[in-house]
């Protein structure tokens, strides 16, 4: 697979906590630079981000992250917040408590609600596949297939693992055709986002893909 073909599935991404706005421009030029899907920034740069890159790229951002237990009113509030900043993609948590109390009508109606304030955004839910069991997994496939969010997330990559090649490949099998899969957190080579690609995986959620193109770049 030739390297642009990867990178122009990452969402080439910054989200610890002590980024500065030189540090999101820097992210912003190599995405650019590079030819990335988006850049994926924490809710307080997407203004910055957004008046940087002026429509060049679209700007993704972060909602009741990492830990998905705000209040829906919350993560509606902090969605259109953050579509008035200038985001174009929204990656929202789910509230793991109510996936452990089976409680998945809460959390499909939940995911409505934050659809419904991203208007024509684009929607990925974040399931966070390393605290679920995989018949949670399954269920929120299903979940998400109803709520009209466009992409299922494997991961907040703060949550003590990332993407697995199991977990791609049962969300691409267990999704509708319509959701799209985003892999995040952990992909730390070329080949690892190879894989992904190949598994179903149609965004990557990554700082390290963009970065290894620079290191062939420079020879290292």
């Amino acid at each position: 697979m030739k390297i642009q073909d990867i990178v122009k599935t990452v969402d080439h991404t910054l989200l610890k906590q002590c980024s500065t706005s030189a540090d999101i421009i820097n992210l912003c030029h190599e995405a650019v630079k590079y030819g990335a899907a988006s850049v994926c920034v924490p809710p307080s740069h997407v203004k910055t981000a957004a008046e940087f890159l002026k429509g060049a790229l679209p700007v993704c951002t972060v909602i009741g992250f990492p830990n998905g237990y705000s209040t829906t009113a919350v993560k509606c509030f902090e969605a259109a917040d953050a579509i008035k900043n200038g985001a174009e993609e929204i990656d929202m948590v789910v509230n793991l408590g109510l996936v452990r109390e089976d409680r998945f009508d809460a959390v499909l109606e939940e995911i409505k609600a934050v659809k419904a304030a991203c208007g024509d955004k684009l929607l990925k839910v974040i399931i966070e596949t390393c605290l679920l069991t995989e018949e949670e997994k399954i269920e929120l496939c299903r979940v998400v297939s109803q709520s009209g969010a466009e992409f299922i997330k494997t991961s907040t990559g703060f949550g003590g693992g990332g993407a697995t090649r199991e977990d791609v490949a049962l969300m691409r099998r267990e999704c509708a055709a319509h959701v799209k899969v985003k892999a995040s957190g952990g992909i730390a080579s070329l080949e690892d986002a190879e894989d992904f690609i190949k598994l179903g995986a149609e965004r990557l959620g990554t700082s390290r893909v963009i970065k290894s193109v620079i290191e062939k770049e420079n020879g290292k």
